[in-house]
Parts: C-alpha cells; structure tokens; sequence
C-alpha cells in the first residue's frame, strides 16, 4: 500500500470511528426490531456468483454501503434505466436521461443472500420513502429502483416490499420502482471508490461515512472492514 493510500485509509477509518460511536450509542439506547425477509431465493443450490443492480441516490455512498458486507467481491458505480447513448454522467446528474444512479453488485449468493442484500438496501443504504430524491439529491436520476436480473429477484422484491410497508417501519409508505434490468453502464474510473479515495469531502462526511456506521451498527454479523472492491469472503 502506498503511503498516500495509507495517509486516505486512516482518514476514513478516523471519521468513521467518530461517527460509528454516534450511531452505536444511539442504536443502542432504542434498538428497533427489524424484519428480516420472509422468503429468499434458494441457496441450496450452487449457484456461483449472482448480480443484484439497485439505485437510491448518490452511488458513492451505496457504492461503499455495498463493498463493506461479507460475500460480496465487487461493487461498481454507473447507470441503469436508459440507453448506452445517454449513459453519462453529466447528462445524467442533469436529469436529462431515463437513467438512474445505480450500483452493480456482485456477490457469492452462498456466503450472502439476495434478501439480505434487499434488507440492508433498505433498511441502511437509503431511504426507500422518498419520491424521486434522496438527501440534498433531487430529481429521477436519485430515484429508488431496483433492476432485477430474473422473476425471482423480482418477487423478493415485491414480497419484502409489502412486508415492510405492513409492518409500519417506515412513516410514509415505500416509493421503490422495480424494473427489469435492461443495461448497466459504467462510471468513469473517478466516481468509483470515490469514499475510499474523498474520506474527508464534505458530502461523503454527511451524507455517506453515516451511512456505513449505520451498517456497522445494525448488522456487526454482515459488517466487512474491508475499503474498496475486493474479495471479501
């Protein structure tokens, strides 16, 4: 490792520590029961690895939220829901596309599940209730979506879906759009890693680094301390 990722790693690894005793402490002052999902894609099977594809704002931070979970190999920021033409950033971050911000996860569906990757999309990389926006980021390229890649992964959705809007964990009801995966488009080489590489950029501060303290905080089992796309086993 180079001295200058050295110098980045323990700047993240330093303002997440402050935030994580935040949420730490708060979680668990008020633990809140959360529902695990009630059916899952079989594992039963070997499988090899499986691609999940979500969006919800900003993909630096689900990026990161994504890279941190046990069983998960690879994580990579782009776009989805439009064409291979419209597939850039400025034009996306303009609204002027059908696309959204989106992750492309890939993961060992033997070590991690599809449902516990729902669960932690969820419950910690966004907030699910809110229309076409997310955070300080307002428009349909923030938007929650989920590109399945088969029927399976889209009636995990649909079933996890109803099961957290009956059991009232949220105030307003769930606004996410699940919509079949036609084409994911890669960012370019800059907005990948981009929390790895910015740990004390004022956005990823607020908006990101609490983010993965939250992970830490309510799922310690599922938590990687790893930076970065790798292998995470």
């Amino acid at each position: 490792m180079s001295i200058y990722n050295f110098t980045l790693s323990r700047q993240l690894l330093r303002n997440l520590s402050i935030i994580s005793l935040t949420v730490l402490l708060l979680y668990g002052a008020s633990r809140v029961i959360l529902p695990a999902p009630a059916t899952d894609i079989s594992t039963a099977i070997p499988q090899g690895k499986q691609v999940a594809v979500f969006a919800g704002g900003c993909y630096w931070g689900i990026e990161a939220v994504f890279e941190h979970l046990l069983g998960v190999s690879d994580v990579v920021s782009g776009f989805s829901g439009g064409d291979a033409r419209t597939a850039d950033y400025t034009l996306v971050s303009a609204g002027l596309t059908n696309h959204a911000e989106s992750v492309k996860i890939t993961y060992d569906p033997s070590k991690i599940s599809y449902n516990q990757l729902l669960k932690v999309y969820f419950l910690v990389a966004h907030d699910p209730t809110e229309l076409n926006r997310q955070g300080p980021d307002s428009g349909k390229q923030y938007r929650s979506a989920i590109f399945f890649t088969n029927e399976e992964q889209k009636q995990a959705a649909q079933k996890y879906i109803a099961q957290l809007n009956k059991s009232r964990i949220f105030d307003k009801p769930i606004v996410t759009e699940l919509d079949p995966l036609k084409g994911f488009y890669q960012a370019a080489a800059y907005h990948q890693n981009y929390i790895v590489h910015h740990p004390s950029d004022r956005y990823v501060v607020v908006n990101d680094l609490p983010k993965l303290a939250k992970l830490q905080a309510k799922f310690p089992d599922m938590y990687s301390n790893s930076e970065g796309t790798g292998n995470r086993q």
